[in-house]
């Protein structure tokens, strides 16, 4: 007889009391209730049995005073290994009344039972056999397949549900020895078969539901990503919006500045002209004598005010373009803050459309672990999200309604802007019969004036004055052309901002198929549930091959 390793049998007989372990726990959870507490014996008995399975073939570590020999040690590196397993080494670790490694492994394992990724995280630990093999000899469970195979059953222990307390326990204490006596055989389990195949079958259907919703959790996650980036962008717009509204209030302080000055010009221009008319008047009979040098220099002077004439004239159809631009920019901004507030609404509307579908998953999770009058409930919560489907549907029409409504009412304005330039037109007619007036006043006050030279040197000294104020209206069209640039300028600032607008709008359209998306996720899991509904999982030894690819069924292929 060929003498059998000792370390395989050892690892064959942890492998035996772990399934029956796992097997025991599983039955008398269901029988006894789904929610466990740290009391219950078999998930006592079922820590024990995991403890024995991590310290098969530990290796012995020197420390400073003696040797130590832990499984702490690589169950720390599932922390490395999984990033969700930090919570839990993190917890561990803050536990108060925790003094020993083996206490900390204990607590640890208690805190992936009630995590439901016991499974998982061994499971990474036995893909990094390179980093195990610091841990454990070669011939350790952990090292072998029997590893693996414990890891395929701890899977099932996600149909239990474990409320354990471990702050209070005293888990560096406790002895871990194996109870026998209730593992062993019994009438009872013999009846008990067909009930452990409707278990069996109920657990299979769980647990694609549960991959179901965490695919539809994934969905929900990728859309509230995409709401929050949707609203740093209308943080964005908003605060572009105020820099704006602050130029504007600088440009109309400007402007009113420019109009008191040009009033002030005119107040001194016709106050002149009076006191010349005063002055011409006592000195015609006096003076006749010096016609001709006096005709030169009117004749300067009257060109001097066809010019300034000219310039006013320039001035002012300036001005009313700055008018008209800024009425533009104020209707442009009006516009621009209904859409922001019309953007905002609809995605408040979707924040609350995305919460009650996300109710509608726990709904729908709940109801899947009842019987056939749940299914009538289903279908009623999918009537209720076509509704909320055609709901949203209409918020898109209204929005496009009021695009048009926005249209009709910068046509409205363009035609406002119009009747306003008629207006300018006309009031600049008038100052120009204005000037003509003036002209001939200057034309019969040439016929009458003789003045000496005296009276030249004074009106010299008058041109020179009407030459500095020629040159300070010079100095305020240049800031006048600088204005222009600077509207220019925001006119960019617009246009950017409309295609910041757009690119929420189909933000919102791609929003809106993701909800599509989801509807027809839902009516997916409706199909496969009704599909499941006259099936019926038949028995390991009825089912010998797949009914797909006709091949033969092993224990593992059959799980």
């Amino acid at each position: 007889l060929a003498v059998k390793d000792p370390t395989a049998v050892e690892r064959a007989n942890l492998l035996n009391m772990a399934k029956l372990s796992i097997k025991g726990l599983i039955e008398s959870a269901l029988s006894f209730g789904r929610t466990l507490d740290s009391d219950y014996p078999p998930l006592q008995q079922f820590f024990v049995v995991m403890e024995h399975c991590l310290k098969h073939g530990l290796k012995v570590r020197k420390s400073f005073l003696s040797y130590n020999k832990t499984i702490w040690g690589p169950l720390e590196l599932v922390e490395k290994l999984y990033p969700e397993a930090e919570e839990i080494a993190a917890s561990v670790r803050d536990l108060p009344g925790l003094k020993t490694p083996l206490g900390r492994a204990r607590a640890w394992l208690r805190l992936a039972l009630m995590q439901k990724k016991m499974a998982d995280y061994l499971r990474c630990l036995i893909i990094q056999r390179d980093l195990l093999s610091e841990f454990y000899e070669y011939h350790a469970l952990m090292m072998e397949e029997e590893g693996a195979v414990i890891v395929g059953l701890l899977v099932g222990l996600n149909v239990i549900d474990a409320n354990l307390c471990v702050k209070g326990e005293d888990l560096d204490s406790q002895v871990g020895v194996i109870d026998f006596s209730v593992y062993l055989k019994s009438d009872d389990d013999i009846g008990g078969k067909e009930r452990n195949v409707q278990i069996a079958a109920i657990l299979d259907q769980k647990n694609y539901v549960e991959e179901l919703n965490r695919q539809l959790n994934s969905t929900v996650s990728s859309l509230h990503a995409r709401v929050d980036s949707l609203e740093k962008s209308n943080t964005k717009l908003i605060e572009e919006l105020a820099i704006a509204k602050n130029n504007i209030i600088k440009l109309q302080e400007e402007n009113h500045q420019l109009r008191s000055e040009n009033t002030l010009i005119l107040m001194k221009t016709q106050h002149q002209l009076e006191v010349s008319k005063v002055d011409v008047e006592a000195e015609l009979q006096t003076y006749k004598h010096s016609r001709q040098g006096l005709d030169e220099m009117y004749t300067e002077a009257r060109r001097q005010l066809r010019e300034e004439a000219q310039l006013r004239q320039d001035m002012e159809n300036e001005l009313v373009v700055q008018v008209s631009m800024k009425h533009e920019i104020e209707l442009a901004m009006k516009l621009l803050e209904k859409d922001i507030h019309e953007k905002q609404d609809t995605l408040i509307g979707l924040r609350q459309q995305l919460d009650e579908v996300k109710a509608i998953n726990v709904e729908m999770y709940q109801k899947l672990q009842v019987s056939e009058d749940a299914m009538k409930e289903k279908n009623e919560i999918i009537s209720r999200l076509e509704d909320k489907t055609n709901q949203i549907n209409a918020t898109m029409k209204q929005l496009e309604q009021r695009l048009q409504q926005a249209e009709k009412a910068q046509m409205d304005a363009e035609a406002e802007d119009e009747k306003l330039k008629q207006e300018y037109v006309n009031k600049s007619e008038n100052l120009q019969n204005e000037f003509s007036q003036k002209e001939k006043q200057l034309l019969q006050l040439e016929t009458d004036l003789k003045i000496e030279k005296e009276w030249r040197q004074t009106l010299e000294d008058d041109l020179q004055k009407e030459k500095e104020t020629v040159s300070h209206l010079k100095t305020e069209t240049q800031e006048i052309v600088n204005l222009k640039k600077e509207f220019l300028k925001l006119q960019e600032k617009n246009k950017q901002l409309k295609s910041i607008c757009e690119d929420q709008e189909a933000a919102l359209q791609e929003l809106a198929s993701k909800l599509s998306e989801s509807k027809l996720k839902i009516e997916d899991i409706k199909e496969a549930n009704k599909a499941l509904q006259g099936q019926v999982w038949l028995k390991d030894k009825e089912a010998t091959h797949c009914k797909l690819c006709e091949k033969e069924f092993s224990l593992s292929k059959r799980k």
